[in-house]
């Protein structure tokens, strides 16, 4: 069963003055720097969840969002890394959801709205096991179409139980991230751009059905982000000698987005996907 738990620990970083301030390695936390802005924060009083909230963008993501003043739900496969991210981004609950099946996730926004009220905002993370590295001639078919199908699968689950409950509030907004592949033509990249595609064009058919009923559906793209690929310093140089900025994204590039595509500032965009790539594709 997904039944949210939540993680007293963090609750007064959610209901208390805001996201506690804190020194890392010399430098401002992002609790430090929300306060320092004299902004309002962008998503108080919004819930929202984040599927594949234990890696590293769905961290970021949720640490950002936590820090705008939404209530963020973790969902994911393994609790005791979902509870360490919690504690450590300000979360308000996690709950163990396997997003390939359809029941679990329907019983876990259940349960979000049943503890929070609403379900403001829905950001899809989940891998989907790209194959890369082989030339398509030289792919297996059930390689070719298995990311394909993980994510359609994971994103029309997880977009649909949240559209549901958006419909009958009247609002919210559904989020998805791929690395844009499907706007370019490197060699190489197998199985990344027939995901990206399918997933994109799913959503924006949804952004077209769901949209008449004040609910928005958008997008970022990126890859390469630096903190997820510290392990692979070449890479990293690679990405940045081929983008127009010189550098990888960041994950702040990436979080600070994903908060202004769900706050109301963002109010008029959806049906698109926002280019967080530092320019390493341009459209």
């Amino acid at each position: 069963m997904a039944s949210v738990s939540t993680v007293s620990s963090v609750s007064m970083a959610v209901n208390g003055s805001g996201t506690s301030a804190r020194v890392i390695g010399g430098a401002m936390s992002f609790g430090t720097w929300g306060r320092c802005r004299g902004m309002d924060k962008l998503l108080e009083g919004r819930n929202a969840v984040v599927y594949g909230g234990a890696g590293g963008i769905g961290a970021g993501v949720a640490r950002v969002f936590a820090r705008e003043g939404a209530r963020v739900f973790l969902a994911g496969r393994t609790r005791r890394t979902l509870e360490a991210v919690a504690k450590e981004v300000g979360a308000t609950g996690v709950a163990v959801v396997d997003a390939h099946d359809e029941d679990a996730v329907d019983e876990h926004v259940r349960d979000v709205v049943s503890a929070a009220g609403s379900l403001d905002i829905s950001f899809n993370l989940v891998g989907r096991g790209d194959v890369q590295g082989t030339p398509l001639v030289d792919m297996d078919l059930t390689d070719i179409l298995a990311a394909p199908a993980e994510g359609l699968r994971t994103n029309f689950l997880t977009a649909r139980a949240a559209g549901r409950q958006m419909v009958k509030q009247g609002r919210g907004v559904i989020l998805h991230l791929n690395s844009a592949s499907a706007h370019g033509a490197m060699p190489g990249m197998g199985s990344t751009g027939p995901a990206d595609a399918a997933v994109e064009t799913l959503m924006t058919y949804l952004a077209a059905e769901l949209g008449p009923e004040g609910v928005r559906v958008v997008g970022i793209h990126t890859a390469g982000v630096a903190e997820t690929m510290t392990a692979m310093p070449e890479t990293l140089d690679m990405i940045a000698g081929m983008s127009v900025l010189r550098r990888p994204p960041r994950l702040a590039d990436v979080a600070e987005t994903a908060a202004f595509l769900a706050s109301d500032r963002a109010a008029g965009i959806t049906g698109t996907v926002a280019n967080v790539t530092a320019g390493l594709v341009l459209r």
